[in-house]
């Protein structure tokens, strides 16, 4: 089994940046790539970003080019999601994710249980 645990939540002013980590134990060598999905107050999930195992392959939604970027320390099994000009739209439950590979990133296999981030107006 693989565990995720979220981290770097929190409230922040619209324009303002959080940086979110996710720290991977256990079976961490089925993890070939790792990413984030989040989820809006009645709205489903979405994906946010994917990272490859060697760091080297991400992918981004449209709604996050340019502003966000997700990065790994393969040292330490953590993938982070560093989010800048944020605004109200990226309110949301944000879920760091794993599979064997960036492709399956679209509908990984593991979850982790999510962290709030809330951004005020």
């Amino acid at each position: 089994q693989v565990r995720l645990v979220e981290s770097g939540g929190g409230l922040v002013q619209a324009g303002g940046s959080l940086r979110l980590s996710c720290a991977a134990s256990g079976r961490t060598l089925t993890t070939g790539a790792m990413g984030w999905f989040r989820q809006a107050p009645g709205k489903e999930r979405e994906f946010v970003a994917a990272i490859s195992r060697g760091g080297g392959a991400t992918n981004y939604a449209d709604s996050v080019k340019g502003r966000f970027t997700i990065s790994r320390d393969n040292a330490l099994n953590t993938v982070y999601l560093q989010m800048n000009s944020l605004n109200s739209a990226d309110t949301a439950v944000y879920y760091c994710t794993a599979d064997t590979s960036l492709a399956h990133m679209g509908s990984p296999g593991y979850w982790g249980q999510g962290t709030l981030v809330t951004v005020s107006s």
